[in-house]
Parts: C-alpha cells; structure tokens; sequence
C-alpha cells in the first residue's frame, strides 16, 4: 500500500503561502501538515486561528494539525472550527489524555496522539484502540530541518506490535527528518504516514519530491 505523504507547512514560503498551497493541491501529497507551537511546550512558536484558517480557503486536501502545545483541550473546537480534519496532542501535555482523545472525535475530527523520542509507545497500551493515528516523532519536536533520530524504527516496530495486540486501527505517522532514504525503511516497519517539511519545500521540484515519496512502497 502507497503511504500517506502529509507535507509540513512549516517549511514552506509564508510570503506566499497560497502559492505553496496551490502546489500541494496539485502534487500528490494526501494531507496537510499543520504545527502548532506556542513557545511553552516547544522552544518555539508556529502560527494560529488566523494562519490556518488562511491555509483552509485555499487547500483541497484534509487538514493535519499537530498541536504542540500545553492545555489543547482549551482550543479543540477551535481548531476543529478553523479547518482540522487529524488532530493530534502530545502524551506529554496531556494529563486526561482520554477525555481529551474523546473531545477530539466528538467535533467530528480524527483523533491523534504524539510521542516525543523519549516517551516509550508502552506508555499507549490503555488508549491504543481508542486513537485513529499515533505520531511518532523522530526528531526533538520545535524546530524543522532536524537530523533523523535512527532509534525511531524499533519505536514504530514496537508500536506496530501493540496496535496488532490491541485489534487497533491507528495509523503509524512519522514526523521528523523524513526523506528518500529512510522512507522505504520506515514503510517497512509499518508507518503509514509520512510527514516531510524541509525535504520537500527545500527541493528543486517539489511536486516531484512528493511524488517520488509516494511512489516508495
């Protein structure tokens, strides 16, 4: 099966984000990869409501938020409201991580839950059935551009085991240094999706980079 490719808008031109996103629509990218950092829970900050609903006028393709951030039950319905179609929220932020997976999909959205590299999947065992998708970080989460974190193939393995264990139906995503070279790798240890930021807005022909990543199989 092709995996999902999900490109990370943070890495593209916000001086002319509607041209970045045009051109998504017409590659083969699946989603739309939105961070949301708030300086607190990352060393950094991304962008808002203001931002992403921008990004929704113009995009076609389902929106894939990714909430970096403290307290993200407080602005669920917001994001929902603002165009998300996946939200994800850290472990590590959240104290009532299953009330909170339950608030996500009662807006009508997927709900996701990240890992950052030092949290074990084990960690996921009574909440497995629950998530539609697990993101697995495989570099520190804040900053793009990062080198790949290789411990990140023994986590998707690990959590591959666990989803079949628990008759889950999360998808595996992985976010962080993705590119031609450990993609094929990463597919076969079971991700499904793969979120690529600097790799592809970086790229000569990006259309072609999405494409090619989508190929691998």
């Amino acid at each position: 099966m092709r995996p999902i490719i999900a490109p990370s808008v943070l890495a593209s031109d916000f001086a002319n984000l509607q041209s970045e996103v045009e051109m998504l629509n017409k590659s083969q990218a699946d989603w739309l990869h939105i961070d949301i950092m708030d300086g607190r829970f990352v060393p950094n900050i991304s962008f808002g409501f203001p931002v992403m609903e921008a990004i929704k006028r113009h995009a076609k393709k389902p929106m894939d938020v990714h909430l970096m951030i403290v307290e993200p039950e407080q602005y669920i319905e917001q994001f929902r409201t603002a165009g998300a179609d996946t939200i994800s929220v850290h472990y590590e932020a959240c104290t009532h991580l299953h009330r909170i997976v339950q608030q996500i999909q009662a807006t009508g959205a997927k709900a996701g839950v990240a890992l950052n590299p030092h949290t074990s999947v084990k960690l996921l065992e009574d909440v497995i059935a629950d998530v539609d998708m697990v993101c697995i970080m495989s570099v520190n989460p804040g900053f793009g551009g990062q080198k790949f974190i290789e411990n990140t193939y023994r986590k998707i393995e690990a959590l591959k085991d666990l989803i079949i264990q628990r008759s889950s139906k999360a998808l595996i995503e992985i976010d962080g240094g993705v590119n031609e070279k450990n993609a094929p790798l990463l597919l076969e240890k079971g991700a499904d999706v793969l979120v690529a930021g600097s790799f592809v807005f970086s790229a000569a022909d990006p259309v072609q980079t999405i494409s090619n990543l989508k190929s691998i199989s």
